[in-house]
C-alpha cells in the first residue's frame, strides 16, 4: 500500500464493496453472523475516518439483490444489522456530522429493518458533512433495467423523444441521481482479495480508480483506509486521454 498524504488529493466519492466478514469469522471459528457484526464496527471506523478526511460521499455495498440467496438464518441476521447500526454506530456518526441515506429497492425488506434505516435518515437529515450512502437490497443490473423502463415509459407518453436520450438521461434515472453532481465514485475499494464488481455500480464506475486489497472487511481501521486512499493519491486519472 502507498503512504497516505493528508495534504494530497482526496477523492470526493469513495465506494466500497465490504467483503470478507464470513471468512474473518471462519478463521476464528466463529459464526458468520459474528463476522457481520464485527464488520459493522469497521463501518463505524471507516466512516468516521472518511468524514475527518473531508470525503464528501461514502457509498457502502451492504446487501445486494443477490444476497437473498444466502441461508435464511444469515439473511435474517443481515436484516437486523440496521437496528444494530442505529444503536451502536449512529451516535458517533451524528457526532461527526454524517448524513445517512439508503439506496436500493425497498421491496422484500422487513418493515422493522426499513424503519431503522428511515430513523437513521431522519435523525441525520440536517447534517451537512459526509453523506453515508448505504446500498441495501441494491443491484446494478436491476437499477439499469428500471432506468430503461422509466425512459421507455417517458418516450411512450411523449414526455421524452428518442433523440433526447443521452448519458445524462440515464444518469438522472439511476438511484445515484440523488447524490447530485458527485454521483459517480472517484475510487472503488474492495476488501478480502476478490477481484470483481459483483453487480455494483456498473454504470457509475466507468472511470473510477479501483483498488483490491487482501484485508478482510472487519480488519479495516483508520490505518488501512488511509493506505487505500494513499493508493488513490498515486494514480493518474486520464478518462481515456493521455497524461501530460
Amino acid at each position: 500500500m502507498r503512504e497516505y498524504n493528508p495534504q494530497g488529493i482526496i477523492p470526493e466519492h469513495v465506494a466500497i464493496i465490504m467483503d470478507g466478514n464470513g471468512r474473518w469469522a471462519t478463521a476464528r471459528q466463529l459464526k458468520r453472523t459474528e463476522g457481520h457484526r464485527e464488520g459493522l464496527q469497521a463501518v463505524r471506523r471507516v466512516t468516521t475516518t472518511a468524514a475527518n478526511m473531508g470525503i464528501k460521499i461514502l457509498t457502502l455495498y451492504a446487501f445486494s439483490t443477490e444476497n437473498w440467496k444466502r441461508p435464511v438464518s444469515e439473511v435474517r441476521f443481515l436484516m437486523s444489522l440496521p437496528k444494530y447500526m442505529e444503536d451502536e454506530v449512529l451516535p458517533e456518526l451524528i457526532e461527526n456530522n454524517v448524513r445517512v441515506q439508503m439506496m436500493g429497492f425497498t421491496e422484500n425488506i422487513p418493515k422493522s429493518t426499513l424503519d431503522s434505516i428511515r430513523r437513521a435518515e431522519s435523525l441525520t437529515k440536517s447534517n451537512d458533512g459526509l453523506l453515508l450512502n448505504i446500498a441495501f437490497n441494491y443491484g446494478s443490473r436491476a437499477e439499469i433495467v428500471h432506468a430503461v423502463q422509466t425512459i421507455s415509459q417517458e418516450v411512450a407518453t411523449d414526455k421524452l423523444s428518442v433523440d433526447e436520450i443521452d448519458e445524462k438521461t440515464i444518469d438522472d434515472r439511476l438511484m445515484t441521481a440523488a447524490l447530485g453532481p458527485k454521483s459517480n465514485p472517484d475510487f472503488l475499494i474492495r476488501s478480502s482479495g476478490e477481484v470483481r464488481l459483483s453487480n455494483f455500480l456498473l454504470w457509475q464506475l466507468a472511470y473510477a480508480e479501483m483498488y483490491f486489497t487482501d484485508v478482510l472487511w472487519p480488519d479495516f481501521d483508520q490505518e488501512v483506509f488511509e493506505n487505500c486512499i494513499g493508493e488513490f493519491q498515486h494514480r493518474q486519472r486520464r478518462y481515456g486521454g493521455l497524461s501530460e
